[in-house]
């Protein structure tokens, strides 16, 4: 298997960031990814804001995210582990990673919140 790549923080540009997070399904895998405590296999996201995402789907949102530099994955046996690298993306670009996951946060909540409020009705 050819190795993964994995940009150094220092080659990480702004615009691919911004792009990768532009896609709904990538944003909501990042700031899950960026949450979590542990490490999170690609298979605990087959599904994304209530949607399915078929696997060569979910592995090109996982390849745009580790190319960009948001995160780093790992085989481990069959599984690929992915971490956040949002420590070295602060040191990159300060406050950057943690704004785009609020407003992912915040959107989401308003998306909930739209969606309880129009079962009330």
């Amino acid at each position: 298997m050819r190795p993964l790549f994995h940009p150094p923080i220092e080659a990480v540009r702004l615009e691919a960031v911004l792009h990768a997070l532009s896609d709904p399904v990538r944003v909501a895998i990042f700031a899950d990814i960026a949450g979590a405590d542990c490490a999170r296999t690609c298979s605990a996201f087959a599904s994304v804001n209530d949607r399915q995402i078929p696997k060569s789907s979910l592995s090109q949102h996982f390849k745009v995210l580790r190319e960009a530099g948001l995160i780093r994955s790992e085989r481990q046996g069959v599984e690929m582990h992915n971490t956040a690298r949002c420590a070295e993306m602060e040191g990159r670009f300060p406050g950057l990673v943690a704004a785009i996951v609020k407003a992912h946060e915040v959107e989401a909540a308003g998306r909930t919140e739209g969606i309880e409020g129009l079962a009330a009705k």
